[in-house]
């Protein structure tokens, strides 16, 4: 069911796709690894303002690719239709907050249609104080080459997804964590 409902959504996303002005890379819109944790409680509990930024698939592999240090990368993929995924955010949000000031960082990889990213992903990225963390892929640009390339497990048939990596080791888990599952996986990359 989530595979049919998925692909509909693909089917949707490329026969409504306008095509669009590539955006320009700049300092303000460039992402090397991750999205950085702020430091301090007042910085994440204050209401940070929505940014957007949109990857590219190539960026996207850039982006989940191996990295040299010591870093534990956490990347979710999840849409704000999905029951799932909304359902899981609390853990990573708690998980976040236990973890601050350690070499870990979360980034929430939005698969919303284009239009709702000003509007339901933008409300929802600023109420639960995560505008800092998302980052955008358009769908229709998913194929099934890029997720051959990125995962092991992963068809981009269902989400919620979270792909962790910390330098060779890897662990991919489709579908929806729960709060001690979480934990359990970002403990065995210590």
């Amino acid at each position: 069911m989530k595979k049919l409902t998925f692909s509909l959504m693909i089917i949707a996303l490329l026969s409504s796709c306008k095509k669009e002005t590539k955006i320009t890379e700049n300092e303000e819109n460039k992402i090397e690894d991750s999205i950085t944790i702020p430091e301090s409680n007042e910085t994440f509990e204050a209401a940070v303002p929505f940014k957007k930024i949109e990857l590219s698939t190539e960026e996207t592999t850039k982006f989940l690719d191996k990295q040299n240090n010591d870093t534990l990368y956490v990347n979710n993929f999840f849409a704000t239709w999905c029951g799932p995924c909304m359902q899981e955010i609390p853990h990573f949000k708690k998980k976040m907050e236990e973890m601050k000031g350690q070499p870990v960082k979360f980034t929430f990889v939005d698969l919303d249609q284009k239009e709702d990213w000003d509007t339901k992903v933008k409300a929802f990225a600023e109420k639960e104080n995560l505008s800092n963390h998302i980052v955008f892929i358009d769908g229709s640009k998913l194929t099934p080459e890029f997720f051959k390339a990125n995962f092991k497990k992963w068809d981009g048939g269902a989400i919620p997804f979270t792909f962790l990596r910390k330098g060779d080791k890897t662990d991919e888990t489709l579908g929806s964590m729960s709060e001690e599952m979480l934990a359990e996986k970002l403990n065995s990359f210590k």
